[in-house]
């Protein structure tokens, strides 16, 4: 039986001649003859990008495994390495004087190694760009070279017919270093060129003779000591190796021309061979024989890659290439109340889903060829048997086995085969029968548990293709384009739907509903087959499972996903690799992996049972999920709109647009103010206005037409509400504005003709001035304007009927004007929701902006930084955060709307002292029981309760506590240098009370300053917060970047350092705040350790080597401070003329590089760019730096060195700083309060 191979993708192109798999994503590249790279995204078969930059073919190419980088070599003789990111070519290693064959990265080092037809073989370090080893002693083409994925050692092939494998353990020591990238001068360069070909690095260990022609590919088996090799004499040779020696195991023979490339395959015993027979082999490893061959009629095969973790394969070809695995990847499984039975690698196992326990069961390993897995399984819980089918060279196998209850010493095997039989599939109908179907012969058989046939019949319908389980008795039968239920008794068919190509079928618990799941659909049925709904997907579909409440779970390639009874889908969580899911339970989903191994996934099921509450009405059910979950993003939102609930949505959306269209859309005219007011746009308000109108709320549409200044509109407004008093001002405006024609029109509404005469006369208009004075009876007004015009009534032609008639008055007075001229509406109940949500938004009293660490834009040109930046004597600006006012001019219109909120009383009234109450109540009886005299016992202070209520160090100070807050300080940040802080304890002290003077002789009266002065009580009360965070950011923090930008270091780092101080004792109220407090103390640490390098550089005498040295790696450090965009330029700028100075051309080169990218102002850019410029001619440095711009790194805060990733630190708890480990126990330099390396519980800012 030969195994299937299964295409995943295909592409045309060129000639194919070398192809890399990407680690994580599902990104193949392959180099064409024709000298172009093309980046495929092979699962969704499309192409990402072209890469064009070789002169000729490119025969290598390799992926970096965790880098955004791949390699590439062509015949024009270059090693190109490319960030796949940038689309661009990083750099380019010149060395080889002929074609190069392959390239690989290591999966270590920084290196690649590389084959070439000049006969050598070369390693180099791509971070240093460099050469460093050449390997010689093949003497002919090097036509591949690889590294060995675990041990130091490499092997290559030539046509001079051997195979060599080498062993570079003395280059990885030379080479294996924790400090940074040499960067070597001409001299040193020149001086290290002769180590290259030196036999002490790279050695051979052995020579490989056995081929009768040259040697095209070579490669090592990822976990034995085997290698595998390719030649022009047609065979395939197995190589063993130990410590002291290596010798041929065997050939493969068969192909009918020369082999071009052969791989181990990753995970099975099996060679892959690729060939220029135009056919693809795969051998069996320990029998050396053929077990499948794959031929293309016109395309030979040149190339073969394996998939670093996937089950896939990739060949190019004449023609393209092709990316396939072999057979399937599905285990076969089934759920069983409590427990899932799979099989893997041909042993039955049991997994229980409550322990997690997994459990051998029985071998089916004589089931079907040996490279093939089971294809399904079905398990009768009542007689506890399973049915295993797999495929055969006759159309498939299927064999039915007891399972013991617990499995005892070895692992049991079938004892006969009596009960195996012929059929593509098989599936349990009844306790004691199963239906067999053979898919050659369209027969379908019923079986009794002893594999006897009891009734046999010929497939209901044409073209069957498969069976599946429809409940008692039933059978689904599918073909190609429907699928039927057919009764086994009657022999009937009793349903049918059109549904194409259907692959699986799923149950729900109850067999109520069915998912029949195709390649790229799911179709979800009842069970008499009616569609409820469809799901089509364009990535393939791999199974899914029914939740208990009737949604339906599927898994795609890429994500996992729900389907909801009315049909509702939507994304539960992205997959890495594809997986199948067998159960879930509450939050966690049973799956099981392609390698066949159980797992758990954690999922968060909130959004499908928040759509499933609402379909069912259930609103105690969504409001609970509204209260305790986080429910976000547009898909939400959208789908509340989509389903008639704007009023929830509303409760989901901070975005002012979104908020404004959903209250808008559910007619809630006073939040769709309050947003509007928050835009503060024209297209807003109008659109607000109209809304209003439709509403009848006169006051918000009067708003909305004052805040967009149009007056038309307010005016017939205010004419249809009968609003005289306003109309006149209407009319006084329009007379300040200058303009007559809404002057005119107010004047008309107001029935005022003196105001028409008049304006009249003030546009020139006279002889329409005249008329409507005359027509209105004003003789004299009448005869005045004659005069002013120089007329006589003789002069002018009157119409006949020039009397005004008397016509109905245009504004109309009510009798009874309205307190309330918002039109009447119905008294509607609110729904469940508004009046839950009202209940929530009335408790809901600050809400404050999140702050903006920021400063102004306009101050972002580095060139214009003075002070010791040594430019110019223009400083930074402040940003001010101001916010945008509205214009007031329409104040003089009367009926504003004012904004009144309603101050809801508190909750109840906590007695914080009820003992002290209750001994004093105690002591006013014994009083008028005694009736004498007893002196009264002091009570207990607002301030002293501040202690008890509050774990923040700030309030136990504003009580006079300083010795809790002290030990509050302690455990939350490790403080144990208090003096920095004693200004800031004084402060807050003084500032949480006041005195009020009172008689001369009395001394004056306290009184305690609160937090919430509104809500708050004696007892419930807390100080007020000395240092808010808004001033902190606002003022504070714009003061550093100011002093930064004018080049004012000392007070640039001592006001850092304050603020750092301060943020001790400022008190937030929400998450976002907490959060960007957080955020405000790393930029304080940046800053400070910044400033503290710069310092520490200026104070270097440069007058030796080492200070040299030492100086410019301080700069260097520097650069790499998370600071804000201009004044990283600044530190790059200073960076790049300090490296120049001291001829450190290649650092200088990279500086100028970063500076660049960062786009600073022009005269910086052409600066830069000169530099850069110059430094080209000549990449070399003066001085050896421990410094490495690649590898990611801190700076300690005492020694000013780096830190790499990996390497042991400890660090402040308070700010984070990193330091060496010979310095913990010491106090934090940045900080100045915590010690280093102390076990704290964490900084605290919220009550």
């Amino acid at each position: 039986m030969t195994m299937h191979m299964l295409t995943k993708f295909e592409s045309k192109s060129n000639r194919v001649k070398g192809i890399s798999f990407h680690s994580k994503r599902p990104w193949i590249i392959a180099s064409l003859h024709n000298g172009c790279i093309q980046l495929w995204d092979y699962r969704m078969g499309t192409l990402i990008n072209r890469f064009e930059e070789h002169d000729g073919p490119v025969r290598g190419l390799s992926f970096h495994s965790t880098q955004p980088l791949f390699v590439s070599g062509g015949d024009d003789y270059k090693i190109k390495v490319w960030n796949y990111k940038t689309k661009k070519c990083l750099f380019t290693l010149n060395g080889h004087l002929d074609y190069i064959r392959t390239v690989f990265f290591h999966h270590e080092h920084p290196w690649i190694i590389s084959a070439s037809d000049d006969q050598t073989i070369r390693i180099w370090n791509w971070q240093s760009r460099t050469c460093i080893a050449i390997l010689t002693g093949h003497n002919h083409y090097v036509t591949c070279a690889q590294f060995h994925p675990k041990q130091d050692i490499i092997v290559s092939s030539s046509t001079d017919q051997t195979v060599r494998v080498w062993d570079i353990s003395g280059l990885v020591k030379k080479f294996k270093s924790p400090t940074t990238i040499s960067y070597h001068d001409p001299f040193s360069r020149n001086h290290n060129q002769a180590d290259l070909f030196g036999s002490m690095d790279v050695m051979v260990k052995y020579v490989l003779e056995g081929h009768d022609h040259g040697v095209n590919w070579v490669s090592f088996h990822p976990t034995l000591p085997l290698v595998i090799s390719a030649g022009d004499d047609r065979q395939v040779k197995l190589w063993r190796m130990n410590d002291t020696k290596a010798w041929e195991v065997d050939s493969c023979r068969g192909s009918t021309n020369g082999v071009s490339s052969a791989i181990f395959h990753p995970k099975q015993e099996l060679i892959l061979s690729a060939s220029e027979d135009k056919s693809l082999r795969i051998w069996d490893l320990t029998k050396r024989s053929t077990v499948a061959t794959f031929k293309r009629e016109n395309d030979r095969f040149w190339v073969l890659a394996a998939h670093p973790e996937l089950n896939l394969f990739a060949a190019g070809h004449d023609n393209g290439l092709i990316v396939f695995k072999l057979d399937r990847e599905r285990p076969a499984y089934q759920v069983s109340g409590n427990q899932l039975f799979y099989v893997d690698r041909k042993i039955i196992h049991v997994y229980d889903f409550a322990s997690s326990v997994s459990q051998e069961l029985l071998s089916v390993k004589k089931l079907g060829p040996q490279f093939i897995q089971p294809r399904t399984l079905s398990y009768n819980h009542a007689e506890r048997v399973a049915l295993i089918t797999s495929t055969s060279e006759n159309g498939g196998i299927y064999e039915l086995y007891q399972l013991q209850k617990t499995k005892s010493g070895t692992l049991a095997e079938p004892l006969d085969e009596s009960k195996r039989g012929k059929g593509y599939n098989a599936v349990f109908t009844a306790r004691n029968r199963f239906a067999v179907f053979d898919k050659e012969n369209q027969i379908i058989e019923i079986r009794t548990l002893s594999n006897v046939v009891t009734k046999t019949f010929k497939a209901p319908i044409a073209g069957a293709t498969n069976i599946f389980y429809a409940g008692a008795g039933l059978l689904l039968i599918a073909n190609a384009t429907s699928v039927y239920t057919f009764d086994i008794q009657q022999g009937l068919v009793v349903a049918k739907l059109e549904a194409a190509s259907i692959k699986y079928v799923v149950w729900s618990n109850d067999y109520s509903m069915a998912a029949l799941l195709s390649r790229h659909d799911v179709i979800v049925v009842n069970k008499d087959l009616k569609q409820l709904y469809q799901i089509h997907e364009t990535i393939r579909i791999k199974n899914g499972i029914w939740d208990e409440s009737g949604v339906f779970l599927y898994c795609t390639l890429n994500h996992i996903k729900y389907a909801l009874p009315e049909g509702d889908n939507g994304i539960i969580r992205t997959l890495v690799h594809p997986i199948y899911i067998t159960k879930l339970h509450g939050k966690t989903l049973h799956v099981l992996g392609r390698d066949g191994k159980p797992e758990k996934l954690e999922i968060d099921p909130t959004e499908f049972k928040f759509k499933l509450a609402l379909i069912k009405r259930q609103y105690e059910e969504v409001l609970y999920i509204i209260r305790n979950s986080k429910l976000v993003g547009q898909s939400i939102i959208g789908y509340l709109q989509k389903k008639g609930y704007p009023e929830i949505a509303l409760h989901f959306v901070e975005d002012y647009v979104t908020r404004f269209e959903l209250a808008l859309e559910c007619g809630n005219l006073d939040i769709a103010y309050e947003t509007a007011h928050n835009l503060n746009r024209k297209e807003h308000w109008e659109r607000l206005a109209a809304g209003a109108l439709k509403h009848g709320n006169y006051k918000i549409a009067e708003l909305a037409y004052q805040r967009t200044k149009d007056f038309d509109r307010l005016s017939f407004l205010y004419l249809s509400s009968a609003n005289e008093p306003n109309l006149r001002q209407m009319l006084k405006i329009s007379e300040l504005n200058g303009d007559p024609m809404s002057r005119f029109q107010n004047a008309v509404y107001l029935e005022d003709v003196s105001e028409r005469i008049r304006l009249l006369q003030d546009v020139g208009q006279l002889s329409l001035a005249y008329l409507t004075a005359k027509s209105h009876g004003l003789t004299e007004k009448a005869e005045a304007i004659l005069a002013a015009a120089g007329k006589t009534e003789e002069d002018v032609e009157l119409p006949e009927n020039t009397e005004a008639e008397n016509i109905q008055p245009i504004l109309q007075t009510a009798s009874n004007p309205l307190q309330n001229p918002n039109w009447p509406l119905l008294t509607v109940s609110k729904s469940f929701f508004e009046s839950t949500f009202a209940a929530i938004n009335s408790k809901d009293k600050n809400v404050t902006s999140a702050p903006s660490f920021a400063y102004d834009e306009g101050i972002d040109n580095i060139d214009e930084a003075g002070g010791d930046w040594g430019a110019d004597d223009n400083v930074l600006g402040i940003s001010s955060n101001n916010t945008n006012g509205i214009d007031d001019k329409q104040d003089l219109i009367n009926g504003h709307i004012s904004d009144n909120d309603d101050s809801e009383n508190g909750g109840w009234d906590d007695d914080m002292d009820i003992r002290t109450e209750i001994d004093a109540e105690i002591r006013n009886v014994a009083v008028k029981e005694s009736a004498g005299f007893v002196a009264p016992v002091a009570g207990v202070t607002e301030s002293s309760l501040w202690v008890h209520t509050s774990q923040l160090a700030a309030d136990h100070i504003s009580s006079g506590s300083f010795e809790t807050a002290m030990q509050i300080l302690n455990r939350q940040v490790g403080a144990i240098n208090f003096s920095p802080l004693k200004s800031h304890f004084l402060a807050i002290y003084q500032s949480s009370r006041t005195s009020v003077t009172a008689n001369a002789t009395n001394p004056g009266l306290l009184f305690y300053l609160r937090r919430k002065p509104e809500t708050a009580t004696a007892k419930s009360s807390l100080p007020v917060i000395v240092y808010t965070f808004q001033n902190l950011v606002s003022i504070q923090l714009q003061s550093g970047y100011k002093l930064f930008s004018n080049g004012k270091l000392p007070a640039s780092a001592k006001q850092f350092k304050n603020l750092l101080h301060s943020l001790l004792f400022t008190i937030v109220d929400n998450k976002t705040d907490a959060d960007e407090a957080f955020q405000l103390i790393k930029i304080c640490r940046e800053y400070s350790m910044g400033l503290a390098l710069e310092q520490q550089r200026r104070t270097i005498t440069i007058n030796e080597p080492n200070n040299i040295k030492r100086s410019l790696e301080l700069a260097a450090y520097f650069t790499h401070c998370y600071l804000q965009t201009p004044h990283s330029q600044l530190a790059l700028r200073q960076a790049a003329k300090q490296a120049f100075k001291s001829k450190n051309f290649r650092t200088a080169a990279q500086f100028s590089t970063r500076l660049l990218e960062l786009a600073p102002p022009k005269k910086i850019a052409d600066e830069a760019r000169q530099i850069l410029t110059v430094c080209e001619r000549n990449l070399n440095d003066e001085f050896q730096l421990n410094y490495d711009q690649y590898n990611p790194f801190v700076v300690c805060g005492f020694s000013f060195e780096p830190i790499y990733k990996g390497a042991p630190k400890v660090s402040c708890p308070f700010c984070q700083a990193s330091y060496k480990l010979k310095f913990q126990g010491m106090l934090c330099t940045v900080c100045e309060i915590s010690q280093i390396g102390a076990s704290a519980s964490g900084y605290r800012v919220m009550t």
